[in-house]
């Protein structure tokens, strides 16, 4: 069957192939990688249950994780040990919050700005000192030996909140990484594994602090023809035309949930005004920093308020972004910690100010926490899964408390101590979805979302 409209030739769809369409100004969506390898396996059979909206008019909840891939130290951020040896303590001094007990590193003066709305949970550890077992574990609830070798097993939590929960709103992708390819990075075990590619997140493109930053490309089926455009107006006007005429084309209802999707976020304008951060004013741009952190911490932002659901910050930048300090900790973070400080303590700052930080769970971790003593030698800090931070604000948790402590040195748990899958529970919590709840493998086996663990009492 074929019809013909404004100049688009619509033909039913397989899921093979997809046009690129490049050249926009603002870019768009990669759908390749999402859509076009849809699982065959039981999983098709369940779709995302979009969150009730049926309590007034307020908004469904979404997270934003900043995902501090290497493990960043917790005795130089939100664990301090000032009472400590110097070679424990480390070369920074702590800050007082307004928040009893929460005292910060002194390069962390933001989050001392935002303390009543932060909760600091510092007794967090697991058994996995490698970078992929850590990170599979802390992003998946599973624990993974060799998981480099093994590739990841189980969905990571935003492919989990993906197949459960859908966007917020149609049009918007359920689930984005910012703004690495989260496939081509030791350690970013997030993907959606044996939930299918669909579940996967799209990548918003490259670094967004950059002047030539494009956000990616927009995909449609390749069957879905486009003629010849004289220019760029042209080719966006067409792409608006197609989406809101794309339910009346004959064909369109027939079409599977993977093939509707990516025709709607090629052709509707909600996606592409979402990644654009021209729409934001200069002020706003200064604010939050023009830095990998800062300009991805404003995308993040804009996305969740467009509706996108679960947004993943990834920045890795060799010896820059990357939190794996084996050698020069105290240069590492007087260079990292200011953009980093300004990125989150402005979003936090940003949402209150615009009513949505009861609405947005803002978290921070990475797979591990640092050793205890600083090494004489090299002067860094070496991986220690033994104690990790993690910080966590609004999604309506309680902020202005920490959870948890650790030894004097910071070397494990001393009170109140909790794992992966604690933490995993929470964020699920925060989204409405059960975390005892099962989804099917590619056997039909069903697979706990968290296999241990439980929400932090605490935050709730």
């Amino acid at each position: 069957m074929t019809s013909h409209w404004s100049g688009i030739d619509f033909r039913p769809v397989d899921r093979r192939g997809f046009l690129r369409i490049g050249g926009l100004a603002f870019g768009g969506l990669s759908l390749a990688s999402l859509l076009q390898a849809r699982d065959s396996q039981a999983t098709e059979e369940y779709s995302p249950q979009p969150f009730p909206k049926g309590r007034g008019n307020k908004r469904p909840k979404s997270i934003i994780l900043f995902w501090l891939a290497g493990g960043p130290s917790h005795i130089d951020t939100y664990d301090m040990k000032p009472a400590a040896t110097e070679e424990v303590r480390g070369p920074f001094k702590p800050i007082a919050t307004k928040q009893p007990g929460l005292d910060l590193c002194e390069l962390l003066s933001g989050h001392a700005a935002v303390a009543d709305k932060l909760a600091i949970v510092r007794s967090i550890s697991h058994g996995h000192a490698v970078h992929d077992d850590a990170s599979h574990w802390v992003q998946t609830g599973y624990p993974l030996l060799n998981a480099r070798q093994q590739g990841q097993t189980h969905p990571c939590q935003g492919s989990v909140v993906s197949r459960l929960r859908g966007p917020n709103q149609p049009g918007l992708p359920a689930y984005v990484c910012i703004p690495e390819d989260y496939r081509t990075h030791m350690g970013f075990y997030q993907t959606a594994a044996y939930l299918g590619s669909r579940y996967n997140a799209l990548s918003s493109g490259g670094d967004p602090s950059l002047g030539n930053y494009r956000a990616p490309t927009f995909g449609l089926p390749a069957e879905v023809t486009l003629p010849r455009l004289d220019d760029r107006q042209n080719l966006l006007r067409s792409l608006d035309r197609l989406g809101h005429a794309a339910e009346h084309i004959a064909g369109f209802a027939d079409l599977d949930a993977a093939q509707q999707q990516a025709i709607e976020l090629a052709a509707g304008s909600r996606a592409r005004e979402a990644f654009d951060l021209a729409r934001e004013t200069e002020k706003t741009r200064e604010r939050y920093g023009r830095h990998a952190y800062g300009q991805g911490a404003l995308l993040a932002r804009r996305l969740v308020e467009a509706g996108v659901t679960f947004v993943t910050i990834n920045l890795y930048e060799k010896d820059v972004d990357w939190w794996d300090d084996h050698t020069t900790v105290e240069a590492n973070l007087r260079k990292r910690l200011p953009p980093y400080d300004r990125a989150v303590a402005t979003l936090i700052a940003d949402l209150s100010e615009r009513g949505l930080l009861d609405d947005t769970l803002v978290a921070a971790f990475g797979e591990f926490g640092r050793s205890p003593r600083i090494d004489a030698k090299g002067a860094g800090r070496g991986h220690w899964p033994g104690a990790m931070s993690a910080l966590l604000a609004g999604g309506g948790i309680r902020g202005g408390q920490v959870v948890g402590s650790t030894e004097p040195d910071g070397s494990a748990p001393k009170d109140r101590p909790l794992g992966p899958g604690d933490l995993l529970a929470t964020m699920y919590r925060v989204l409405g979805i059960d975390h005892r709840h099962a989804l099917p493998d590619r056997q039909n086996r069903p697979i706990a979302l968290v296999p241990a663990g439980e929400p932090i009492r605490e935050l709730f």
